[in-house]
């Protein structure tokens, strides 16, 4: 085979420079320049020049001493014609190769070796290469005067080449001969490099320059903080992110975190990339105005903003698409040549003395085939993966712009459009998170819309021209079967759709029974929450099903669509050649086969594409919708309020007044500069006088959250400058909404807001212009320290959330620590003031209280120095003696005292009489509003009635020593170290636990994370697969390895068919039979085995892809089944010692990874696998020398997955874990907007949400870099892969006779391992940090269960019990954990049937632990609690919490209907209900609601205030009619008037039964029949009230002295 090809043996006496075949290469006879060998020679001269001149400079250091500038990166700035330059320099080192290739393939023609004809190209190669390194090195250095040397070698070059070039044209070369065009091409190179030299010396003016250019290097390269370098490196490094290697590597030594990848470079920052888009926006409002409905308008910003990026990306995917055919051709074209054994190639023309080959004769090596091939190879992953990053990167542009334009939206939205349900925050988050990820992931599947059209047709046009109309048959079947695929691919969008229904209501009621898993284990209604998730979960995973069939389907027709594609060409192709024509050779076989691997590829993600633009399009129209969403009316220009100094010694708005008016009087006289205000001067003073001491006025004020009716009418409001006004009225009555209203954050029917602000100077004139200013716009105002009824807290630090971005003052701080009595928690919680708190970062397992919370909201409006303040009921959540702490030292005293304007919603009618101006609500109006004594004149019913609950009022100056005694007997320094917490010592034992133990568990962890960072959770993986069954398992391997093995088996049967073709060719040659009959090939049989096979192919591609879907699901049913049962199970301690979002991660996160995403992940990696594993072996039985190689190339794999992995796993966590703040950052925003916008913080948060942005996007470019690097580097071993395997198989066909058949299949699946090499190491990444998951739902299931059984059995315990209520205490100890200590010690007590009896103390003092014993939700391990004679330890837990009632503190509501809230067991009738509701005061409430009893309640309860919950909590226990009720603090969060009712018929409904009141107020257990005082866990006062009360030295009576 290929005779011609094969060189002619020389010894090595005859190699030369010029050869010893022909002494006419050595004549000159006709002058130098018409010798070939000479103008060979001349070419030598430039290189040579340059390796010698630039050698001293780059190995001995010239510059390394002064004239380097110091920077961090491995650039500073780029000379002009940079990218230029380095373009070039590729393209000359890809003609230099050719031009030695054809050297070498003429050389074959010699009888001796001509040096000539390819050692001046092999010189060429260095010096091109030495001078881009020296350039380099030059550039670094910003020396641009040594760029003489290149000058001066691109001007030699170019002459060599030129004059070479000119030569050849007259002797009559021309451009049949290669050689020709390759010299043409070279001096066309020098010629245009020579241009780039002389362009940089212009520009920068460094020779024959008096003055050179000064340029200053970016201001990114100048931060030493920008660390990612990829927009500033060279063309070289760019390409193959060179610049990743230290980075990667590094991650394996220390874990990569924000300070390790630093900041983003200005052009990718967030705020750029806003403005930019912003700009689009703005340039298409000037076109005309932009529609409300409708995302036309986006898209042409969308385009306008990032669209020359994404038209760079479709042409680098148009040029790699191009490339990618150059394998199957070029793999056609070797098999051919190898298997055409007559072959000869054209004869060379002799001139000048050497062999001159055209373009025909040099395509004609096989070699030089597997040469181009690799070329090709490394050329078509390089473009390809620069179209990947460049279209990623403006996708992640993208996100950041459109996630800021979303804020800053926000931040303009009407309060109202969230609170009724219009816009929710889990939209908004959605849109934040989903949409703008739908429009990056669009923006890089792009290029494929433009390049799969090219692709698909020029695939086709190939396919035809080797196989003829076949081949249009076998793209007939693809064209027809890919819109069943898009059908399939559409089905299972819906079926993600429909299942993440299911899967957001199941973890809505996941999140309710997680929320409020204490109050269902109370009245044992865990199991009907339990049930009530798990039918949810029925639905989901039902939807799963229909999820995994359809993904099952498109696994197989992704897999059987090419075989029978394949299986279809090749029996038409049989079928219409004639029998005599032997057309399926090798060449076409495989040629054809590696053409459909690359026609199958567009068409598989047509499906993706599309659906990615359905996504994109739908994600644009809401983004369309939300930003033409109702805003608030924004201010001028906000008024900036003359701050307090910070000793807090401000002056008097009085004193500023005055003054004002001493002013005015002193100059009436004095002429005004402007006329226009001359005549209206004393109007102006008259109104400014009466106005002057008004801070804030509504007049006829209408307010409403919606379009309908309005919530507050009439509203006629002033609130005095520097006095303290409350705010009062019961509950639901409009008092937060007055507020809100002032606040501009509800929307206006009618009426005027007015807010007055100090004047800054004493002038006349700025007075009036003040004035003024007032008149023109009622809407202005100032910052208003504003804390809202329900507590909002940042994601930060307790000292971030007080100081809130003001300057610290370490005095003020400490007053208000103080004022606000914070510092006793500050001191239990684990790392002091500066553990993170927060709504939703509770990763150090700190649960604060309500209290807790509530006094942090108000030390941070107390901190901040406004002149106004606004307190929505502060005391709702706090006891009475901080409540009075509060109100003494922080409003009246520390507030006064900077004589701020403070308005106060209280319940707390007792602090009436420090009131400088009361408001009173009613029904959404003002009531009355005045002084307390013009109210008492005024409104004598009204007064009376606040009288009678103003709590021995005129006796206050009398009680004020007292309490101030008492607060500080109360406060001394042992009760300071309990925590401060209202609800039960439980917190209190969880936070100290945690700081003894944080530090140590936090240094073990991180040891054991870098002791595991290397090696992959195979354990994990086990228990993955474990939870798969004995049956499924089985089933997954042995189908895997059938179909894998059974697709190589297609193809060896293919080469073989083909090489009996050739045989049968070369047979009927040699025969020269001229009969038909003779000649004929039966294909018949080969085609038979060949359809068996792909039909069994075919059949276990359905297997396989059902089996790895059917495992998937089996495990996701186990694991859920098992973590629900358990978390339901689990004692009350695991809620307390876990953050409620690490347990509910499990549920969301971990369990749709675990659904969804680790199944397809498994699939794809087990393909590749086996895949790889199949092409290794089939090129190692072709060519065996193939494993010599694979060796280094294995080597080379294994450091790079290893490197990769590290870093891989560390930035998808630091992706994951940024992204996280930043959808917290939007999420806190929005429910602490009106706190925001209040404090005039918009700015501030705007701030933080571009560096939270930025901080998401730089993780996700550094992932996206970590990922084309590797990709890269994989793709160029797989080039490697292909190149050694060509060579050795070309070898092996030349010398050992391997059948061409086996040539190709070899070469194919050479092509393969390039594909499928790099898709191991992602995803054996992404396997790593999925079974992450695993690892974690595996930790919680095995936790330990709460013991429900008991000694008897349900039916042993005596029916009706308890009947009486009698609880017998006896010896009792409990803790919470059996490692913690004891809470209770030695406690006995005896509470006889019916009676009411009230359990008070401080906080700490075991109180909350006793109602919790009787439910043994502690450890009891001392002594006995016996109920109506039976000791609890012995019955049922089940039975025993079903047969008490109890009322928390906290309410707490689920969604559904009240009917629901009230009775979830559905044991009682309507009239029961109604009775409750009645009994709680509830029952106008709820048949004023459409539906009743069914009326919607949402979830929380929030579309009910604070205190309706709580009454709806006091109804759900009327509802169980048990004869014992427990009231934990439950009257905290209501009206001094409702509480008093409530206890009313508390004495009343439940005159028969055992009632037993933990106070949170102590006067309301002064009805009781007992009183029991506790303190650190022990009884310290038993008896009835009256008695303890004569006692003047009891616990019980100071703390009711302290109650007044």
């Amino acid at each position: 085979m290929m005779r011609g090809y094969r060189p002619t043996p020389v010894s090595n006496s005859t190699l030369s420079f010029c050869g010893t075949d022909n002494s006419s290469a050595y004549k000159v006879d006709n002058g130098l320049l018409n010798n070939g060998c000479f103008l060979d020679a001349l070419g030598v001269v430039p290189h040579v020049f340059l390796l010698f001149s630039t050698f001293p400079i780059l190995f001995i250091g010239w510059g390394s001493q002064s004239s380097k500038v110091h920077i961090h990166h491995s650039t500073w700035l780029h000379f002009p014609g940079h990218n230029l330059r380095w373009l070039l320099t590729t393209v000359l080192l890809f003609v230099l190769v050719c031009e030695i290739a054809e050297g070498i393939v003429s050389d074959g023609f010699n009888q001796s070796r001509h040096l000539h004809l390819y050692m001046p190209a092999g010189l060429g190669i260095l010096a091109a290469v030495t001078s881009i390194v020296y350039y380099h090195n030059i550039e670094t250095s910003n020396f641009p005067k040594l760029l003489i040397a290149l000058l001066i070698y691109w001007t030699l070059a170019f002459i060599t080449k030129t004059i070479k070039f000119v030569k050849y044209d007259d002797h009559g070369i021309g451009l049949r001969q290669l050689r020709f065009c390759i010299t043409g091409l070279l001096a066309l190179l020098y010629g245009l490099l020579l241009g780039v030299e002389v362009n940089v010396i212009l520009r920068r003016r460094y020779m024959w320059f008096p003055y050179p250019t000064e340029v200053k290097p970016p201001d990114d390269l100048q931060d030493l903080g920008v660390r990612f370098q990829q927009p500033f490196v060279n063309l070289l490094s760019k390409s193959t992110y060179w610049w990743m290697n230290t980075f990667i590597t590094s991650a394996h030594k220390r874990p990569i975190d924000l300070k390790t990848i630093g900041k983003l470079p200005i052009s990718m920052r967030a705020l750029t990339n806003y403005q930019r888009l912003r700009k689009a926006f703005d340039a298409q409002m000037e076109d005309g105005p932009v529609p409300l409905k409708g995302s036309r308008w986006i898209w042409r910003s969308l385009r306008q903003a990032f669209g020359r990026p994404l038209l760079l990306s479709i042409t680098f995917r148009f040029m790699a698409d191009l490339l990618g055919f150059a394998g199957p051709l070029c793999i056609s074209g070797i098999v051919h040549h190898i298997s055409s054994d007559n072959h000869s190639a054209l004869p060379p023309v002799k001139l000048l003395g050497v062999h001159f080959i055209s373009s025909e004769a040099f395509l004609a090596n096989a070699y030089v085939l597997a040469v181009l091939l690799f070329l090709a190879l490394l050329l078509q992953r390089t473009f390809l993966q620069a179209s990947y990053y460049v279209a990623i990167e403006t996708g992640i542009k993208l996100r950041g712009a459109i996630q800021t334009k979303i804020y800053n939206k926000i931040m303009r939205l009407c309060t109202s459009n969230m609170s009724m349900g219009d816009m929710t925050t889990a939209q908004i988050c959605s849109l934040v998170a989903r949409d703008t990820n739908h429009l990056m992931w669009f923006f890089f599947l792009c290029p494929n819309l433009w390049a799969m059209p090219v692709q698909i047709v020029i695939g086709v046009l190939l396919l035809y021209s080797l196989l003829g109309v076949s081949a249009l048959i076998g793209a007939t079947v693809i064209a027809v079967l890919a819109p069943l695929q898009y059908f399939v691919a559409t089905r299972l969008s819906r079926a993600q759709k429909s299942t993440l229904e299911y899967t957001s209501e199941r973890l809505k009621k996941t999140n309710e029974l997680l929320r409020g898993i204490k109050l269902l284990k109370l009245y044992a209604w865990e199991h009907i929450f339990r049930s009530s998730v798990e039918e949810t979960r029925r639905q989901e995973l039902t939807n799963l099903r229909t999820f995994a069939l359809y993904t099952s389907l498109s696994i197989f027709m992704n897999a059987a669509i090419p075989i029978a594609a394949v299986l279809t060409i090749f029996v038409v192709h049989v079928h219409v050649q004639s029998a005599t024509d032997f057309d399926l050779s090798p060449a076409v076989a495989f040629g054809s086969l590696s053409l459909f691997h690359i026609l199958v590829t567009p068409l598989f993600l047509l499906s993706s594409v599309l659906h990615s633009t359905v996504k994109a399009l739908v994600s644009v129209q809401k983004l369309s919708e939300f930003l033409g969403s109702t805003e608030i009316e924004t201010d001028q220009d906000p008024i900036v309020q003359t701050p307090a100094n910070n000793n807090g010694n401000i002056k008097s708005v009085y004193a500023l007044q005055l003054q004002a008016k001493l002013v005015n009087r002193k100059n009436k006289t004095k002429q005004d500069v402007n006329r226009n205000f001359e005549q209206h001067d004393q109007e102006l003073t008259a109104s400014a006088a009466q106005e002057e001491e008004v801070c804030i006025k509504i007049i006829n004020g209408f307010f409403t959250w919606t379009q309908g009716c309005p919530t507050l009418t009439n509203i006629d409001i002033k609130v005095p400058f520097g006095q303290l006004t409350m705010i009062v009225g019961q509950v639901g009555c409009g008092k937060s909404s007055l507020l809100l209203a002032a606040l501009g954050e509800m929307q206006k029917i009618s009426g005027n807001i007015t807010w007055n602000s100090l004047p800054k100077s004493d002038s006349e004139e700025n007075v009036r212009a003040h004035y003024m200013s007032e008149r023109q716009s009622h809407r202005k105002r100032g910052s208003v320290a504003y804390a809202s009824q329900r507590p909002w807290l940042l994601n930060a630090t307790v000292e971030e959330n007080i100081l809130f971005d003001m300057a610290p003052n370490e005095k003020r701080y400490k007053e208000v620590i103080e004022v606000c009595q914070l510092q006793p928690d500050i001191d239990t919680l684990p790392q002091g003031d500066q553990t993170v708190i927060g709504e939703r970062v509770r990763h150090l397992g700190i649960i604060l209280s309500g209290g807790q919370r509530q006094r942090i909201s108000v030390a941070r409006a107390l901190y901040q120095q406004t002149n106004v303040v606004f307190l929505d009921d502060p005391f709702s959540a706090l006891d009475i003696h901080l409540s009075d702490h509060l109100m003494h030292e922080g409003i009246l005293k520390f507030l006064r005292q900077e004589k701020r304007t403070v308005v106060l919603v209280t319940h707390k009618l007792q602090y009436l009489p420090h009131a400088d101006w009361i408001i009173a609500m009613r029904d959404g109006t003002v009531q009355t509003q005045g002084t307390l004594k013009d109210i008492q004149y005024a409104e004598p019913e009204l007064f009376e009635q606040w009288r009678t609950l103003m709590n021995r009022q005129n006796k206050e100056n009398s009680t004020e020593l007292k309490r101030k005694s008492f607060r500080r007997a109360m406060y001394s320094r042992d009760t300071l170290s309990l925590a401060t917490e209202d609800e039960d010592e439980a917190a209190d034992i969880t936070v100290s636990e945690v700081k003894d133990s944080s530090t140590s568990t936090d240094e073990d962890s991180l040891r054991a994370e870098l002791r595991h960072r290397t090696t992959i959770p195979w354990s994990s993986f086990a228990t993955y697969l474990r939870a798969a069954g004995m049956l499924l398992l089985p089933l997954l391997i042995l189908s895997q390895l059938t179909k894998h093995s059974l697709m190589v088996a297609i193809d060896f049967w293919l080469a073989h068919w083909t090489s009996h073709v050739i045989a049968a060719q070369v047979e009927s040659a040699e025969r020269n039979c001229t009969i038909t009959r003779d000649c004929e090939f039966s294909h018949s049989s080969y085609l038979q085995v060949f359809c068996v096979l792909c039909g069994l192919g075919i059949v276990l591609c359905l297997i396989t892809s059902l089996a790895v879907e059917w495992t998937g699901l089996r495990v996701a049913k186990e694991l859920h089944c098992s973590l629900l049962r358990i978390i339901v199970l689990a004692p009350m301690r695991l809620f307390e010692t876990t953050p409620l979002g690490n347990i509910l991660n499990r549920f969301s996160t971990d369990t749709n990874t675990i659904d969804q995403h680790i199944p397809a992940t498994m699939e794809c990696l087990s393909r590749s696998t086996l895949l790889c594993v199949s092409a290794v072996g089939v090129i190692s039985y072709v060519t065996p020398v193939f494993l010599i190689a694979l060796l280094p190339l294995a080597i080379a794999c294994y450091f790079i997955q290893k490197y990769f992995r590290v870093a891989s796993r560390d930035l998808q966590q630091l992706e994951d874990s940024t992204e996280m703040p930043l959808l917290s950052h939007y999420s806190q925003t929005i429910e602490g907007l009106t706190t925001i916008r209040a404090f005039r913080h918009e700015q501030k948060f705007k701030k933080k949400l571009l560096e939270h942005t930025d901080a998401n996007n730089i993780s996700s470019l550094f992932l996206t870099a970590a990922n084309r690097w590797l990709e890269v580097r994989m793709e160029y071993v797989g080039a490697f892969v292909v190149l050694i395997a060509a060579v050795a198989s070309i070898t092996n066909a030349l010398y050992s006779q391997v059948s061409a058949g086996l040539v190709g299949l070899g070469l194919t699946y050479a092509l393969m391992v390039s594909n499928y090499l790099n898709w191991i190491v992602r995803n054996l990444a992404d396997m790593e940090v999925q079974l992450g998951c695993v690892k974690r739902v595996s930790a919680l299931i095995h936790t330990q269960p709460e013991s429900y059984d008991g000694l008897m059995t349900p039916a042993q315990v005596p029916a009706g019990w308890p009947k009486y209520g009698e609880i017998q205490i006896n010896n009792l100890s409990v803790r919470y954990d059996t490692s913690l200590k004891a809470v209770l010690r030695h406690v006995n007590a005896h509470i006889k049937p019916g009676q009411k009896v009230g359990i008070c103390g401080r906080t700490g003092s075991g109180k909350s632990s006793f109602s919790l014993a009787l439910f043994r939700m502690v450890d009891t391990f001392e002594g006995q609690i016996l109920i109506d004679g039976i000791d609890i330890a012995k019955l049922p837990l089940q039975t025993l919490r079903s047969k008490f009632s109890i009322i928390l503190q906290d309410p707490i509501l689920f969604s559904g209907t009240i009917r629901f809230n009230l009775d979830p067991e559905r044991k009682a009738t309507d009239k029961m209900l109604w009775e409750a509701l009645e009994i709680a005061q509830l029952m106008p409430v709820v048949k004023a609601l459409p539906g009743g009893l069914d009326a919607t309640v949402t979830e929380g309860g929030e579309n009910f205030s604070q205190g309706q919950r709580q009454l709806f909590c006091l109804a759900r226990a009327f509802v169980r009619k048990s004869s014992i009720l427990i009231m934990d603090e439950a009257t905290a969060s209501i009206d001094m008037a409702t509480e008093s009712i409530l206890q009313k018929v508390v004495m009343t409904a439940f005159a028969d039964r055992t009632v037993v009141t933990i106070a949170h107020r102590v006067h309301t257990i002064l009805g009781s029949d007992a009183v029991i005082v506790m303190k650190h866990g022990a009884i310290v006062e038993y008896d009835e009230p009256d008695v303890l009360l004569e006692q003047k030295d009891s616990v019980f009576s100071a703390f009711v002295r302290a109650d007044k």
